[in-house]
């Protein structure tokens, strides 16, 4: 009978809905991190002197980044990378920094990534990022209030929960994102999955207590983190802060363009002449 076919399609189709919708709330971390394990590269490929550091969070989990040294009179940069790949993929970025900007950066994968141990989880990687920063403090030879953070989209949301909660220079976002639920909502507005997710990254309610000034950056083409969202997110911020918008840029290429050093250059300028 027609009907009874209809049935049974609407019965399948909330079946593959229903697991989907399992898939996503029960296994968030796999929507979330997409972490590559050991290293296919490094700072030395490019020609960059290099420390090879391994540090403890608070954990206890052993965690690995590098440090590269710049001009001592320059702000070091702590730099939070999204939630792909790892330190290997950031060569090429580390080289652009140190050839246009000649600073000292610490950049280092999060637990799980490359050659961290353990798991990514929200806590785990706020636990991460307060070890970097004592981590860029003792190589820089630096104060913690001296530091410059940055974060790439997923990197942005701990570069935020840090600079809330502890005094840093300047903080430098790209690509940032209002919370997980807000991503979720965007990407899967088929699906309330939302209220149920236990990872909450959420930028917004934490981004007006940065006591720092505040440099966000987004690609005008990005497809994966929302241009509103970017500007919703540096709505709720205090001042002072600039949101530089890159035309031509998406969501991973925003430092490719011509205008990125030029514009963190400029920002990294004004945190010297407010001195």
């Amino acid at each position: 009978m027609p009907g009874g076919k209809w049935a049974k399609r609407l019965l399948l189709l909330l079946v593959v809905l229903g697991l989907l919708y399992a898939g996503l709330v029960f296994g968030e971390n796999r929507f979330i991190y997409f972490p590559a394990r050991g290293l296919t590269t490094t700072p030395a490929d490019a020609g960059l002197d290099f420390v090879d550091v391994h540090f403890n969070a608070e954990d206890g989990v052993r965690l690995h980044g590098w440090w590269v040294p710049g001009q001592v009179n320059e702000a070091p940069l702590l730099w939070f990378h999204g939630n792909a790949g790892n330190l290997s993929n950031r060569v090429a970025l580390l080289e652009l920094l140190h050839d246009e900007l000649d600073v000292g950066v610490f950049m280092f994968d999060y637990r799980g990534y490359g050659r961290s141990e353990g798991n990514p989880s929200e806590a785990g990687l706020y636990a991460d990022a307060r070890a970097a920063l004592e981590a860029t403090q003792m190589h820089a030879e630096v104060r913690q209030d001296e530091i410059v953070v940055v974060g790439q989209s997923l990197g942005a949301a701990v570069a935020v929960e840090l600079a809330s909660t502890h005094s840093v220079r300047g903080v430098v976002l790209e690509a940032a994102f209002t919370s997980i639920p807000d991503m979720a909502r965007h990407h899967y507005s088929f699906l309330p999955v939302w209220p149920l997710l236990k990872t909450s990254f959420d930028s917004e309610a934490r981004i007006s207590s940065i006591d720092a000034p505040l440099l966000m950056s987004h690609g005008a083409d990005d497809d994966i983190v929302p241009l509103d969202m970017g500007r919703e997110l540096f709505a709720a911020a205090e001042e002072p802060k600039e949101f530089s918008l890159v035309k031509g840029a998406g969501h991973n290429d925003v430092y490719l363009t011509a205008d990125y050093i030029a514009t963190l250059r400029g920002f990294l300028g004004s945190l010297d002449a407010s001195e």
